[in-house]
């Protein structure tokens, strides 16, 4: 853990560093302005608070090595994929992290609601976290099976730290650069003794249609779609979707979520992530929703943002799936058929 802006050996975790590859940023000269003596304390703060968001194969390759694995630490594959395509438990059954327990996000959601992914209760979450193994002491670690190198994995970290649990962390570069690196993998199914984990929704991380409605208005938070262009555009259809067109919240501004990974499925620098968010004028220092079409993807920007010091990013959890059915149709700007969406 970290106590007091320092590492605790053997933990896992490290203080994040956000403002440069290279620990914390240098000071200036005499010449420094009192601004920027401010801002550099801001940032210390800041440091000493997050966790970290990622860790890396190698890391994780010898906490699974060193037998670190157990109720301190679990590791979760949350990988899922479209009807028809992969099998993600089957893919688990197969061949997994040693020791990782497969998070079937299927399971943890709302199945009542009539939109898709939407969180599941408090206790809904606790009972299916606990029965993994996790309790409020542990460090999730979680990974997925893109072939992108992370697709659902953000989802559940964003998941865990709405539900109040702060020590979770991506495992960067996926299940794909695991395979490619060569670390080991087993078929057999991890059996942990369940925890007990109490779960406290933290509604600042979370916003529902109402809020986003009254947002269009008050303009008080920025709004980034994580969707590739043409679905946000309106230009290309939504995928495997029945009755649900293509477009976009009004206001809303575009990163698909694509762009936050390298070409080898690594997470892209800090300072890569701040640029594409000046490049698109989205202020990392004002309040921030992000929204997707179920509330997935909309956590790489909320991850994103995290690891360039911003923890405070809301998801909309029914996004375009809740928007598209439930908003008045000035608020939905489309391309699709000529037409609004």
């Amino acid at each position: 853990m970290v106590w007091a802006g320092r590492v605790v050996a053997g933990s896992g975790f490290e203080l994040a560093n956000f403002s440069s590859g290279q620990g914390e940023r240098q000071g200036g000269g005499e010449g420094d302005s009192r601004p920027r003596q401010v801002t550099r304390r801001a940032e210390t703060m800041v440091h000493q608070v997050l966790y970290r968001a990622l860790v890396s194969s190698k890391w994780l390759a010898e906490s699974v090595r060193a037998g670190k694995l157990g109720p301190s630490l679990r590791v979760l594959d949350a990988s899922w994929y479209s009807p028809g395509t992969r099998e993600a438990r089957k893919e688990y059954l197969e061949r997994h992290v040693p020791g990782a327990s497969f998070f079937d996000i299927e399971e943890c959601r709302n199945t009542a609601s009539p939109y898709e992914m939407m969180l599941p209760s408090e206790a809904g979450f606790a009972d299916y976290v606990g029965r993994l193994g996790v309790s409020n002491d542990t460090h999730v670690v979680v990974y997925d099976g893109d072939h992108l190198g992370s697709f659902y994995a953000p989802r559940v970290w964003w998941m865990f730290r709405v539900f109040g649990h702060r020590t979770v962390s991506v495992l960067n570069g996926g299940f794909r650069n695991w395979l490619k690196e060569g670390h080991p993998v087993t078929s057999e199914p991890s059996c942990p003794e369940p925890a007990v984990f109490k779960a406290t929704l933290d509604r600042s991380l979370l916003k529902t249609y109402e809020q986003v409605l009254e947002n269009l208005e008050s303009k008080r938070f920025q709004l980034v779609d994580s969707r590739s262009q043409g679905r946000y555009l309106g230009t290309e259809p939504e995928p495997d979707a029945v009755g649900l067109d293509p477009g976009h919240i009004r206001g809303s501004v575009n990163m698909p979520f694509m762009d936050f990974l390298t070409e080898d499925g690594f997470e892209k620098s800090p300072e890569e992530l701040r640029a594409m968010f000046e490049a698109k004028k989205v202020d990392l220092e004002q309040p921030l929703i992000a929204t997707c079409r179920k509330g997935v993807t909309a956590c790489h920007i909320a991850l994103a943002a995290y690891l360039c010091g911003k923890p405070d990013v809301a998801v909309y959890d029914g996004s375009w799936s809740e928007w598209f059915r439930r908003a008045p149709p000035e608020t939905r700007v489309s391309q699709w058929k000529g037409g609004k969406a």
